[in-house]
């Protein structure tokens, strides 16, 4: 079973608010951003591999216990907890959640650190849209989505929408509309992702780069990796983190 015995543990501080951190690695930052139910063993591999790729990759501690292997049980209690978490959003329309601004933290000390263009921010499932808060005031420069899931796929309004607030939202499409581009992964039929690939190529037009798969797995880097996806995200963090 993959663990983190071989990272580095740590913790980042902003606004009053700390959370455990797991390093490896050397030369350009990614933050990878774990799924539900927490830093679960496939989640380490994902991340090794970026590690393996020839980066520093930080792994940020935001819900569940490290190394715990997933299961429906354990699924459950973790968003029950999170439901009542202040720290994130899992119903609001238009609204940024809180724990972006730790996030946007985290990538300014890891840039400061290793210098470079910027870092790569690879957020999943629940954390999947965190990827596209943290470009619009971080100093990320390759953000990837996968299979974002929140605001919960309730009706049509949280289906499609991206979970930014208006300004944020501004500040993405610059970003976007200066060349960044965006890489996003899911299965085309994935329910939890909803019509918000509909929404990111409208707002964000071609600079927005989508790679879907058959079927209505979820996990396309994890559980239901799919190596096609993995080796895009690979090949989008050279590109887009080594000068």
């Amino acid at each position: 079973m993959s663990d983190l015995t071989s990272w580095t543990e740590g913790s980042h501080t902003a606004d009053g608010v700390t959370h455990a951190t797991y390093r490896k690695g050397s030369g350009p930052g990614v933050i990878v951003m774990h799924e539900v139910p927490g830093i679960i063993p496939e989640v380490i591999d994902f991340a090794d591999e970026v590690v393996a790729r020839g980066h520093t990759v930080v792994i940020p501690h935001l819900f569940g216990t490290p190394g715990r292997k997933a299961s429906l049980p354990y699924a459950v209690a973790t968003i029950a907890k999170l439901c009542v978490n202040r720290e994130f959003t899992m119903f609001a329309l238009h609204r940024t959640t809180p724990i972006a601004g730790w996030l946007r933290s985290l990538a300014r000390e890891l840039h400061s650190e290793l210098g470079g263009p910027g870092v790569g921010a690879v957020g999943m499932c629940f954390t999947g849209g965190y990827a596209l808060a943290m470009l619009a005031d971080a100093p990320v420069v390759a953000p990837v989505l996968a299979q974002p899931s929140m605001p919960a796929a309730i009706g049509k309004a949280r289906s499609a929408d991206l979970g930014l607030d208006p300004s944020d939202l501004d500040a993405v499409r610059a970003k976007v509309s200066g060349g960044c581009q965006v890489l996003g992964l899911r299965y085309a039929d994935d329910p939890a992702v909803g019509r918000r690939f509909d929404t990111l190529r409208r707002e964000l037009g071609d600079n927005f780069i989508a790679v879907e798969f058959p079927g209505r797995k979820h996990s396309t880097l994890t559980v239901h990796r799919q190596q096609e996806g993995v080796d895009r995200v690979l090949d989008f963090f050279d590109e887009k983190l080594r000068p």
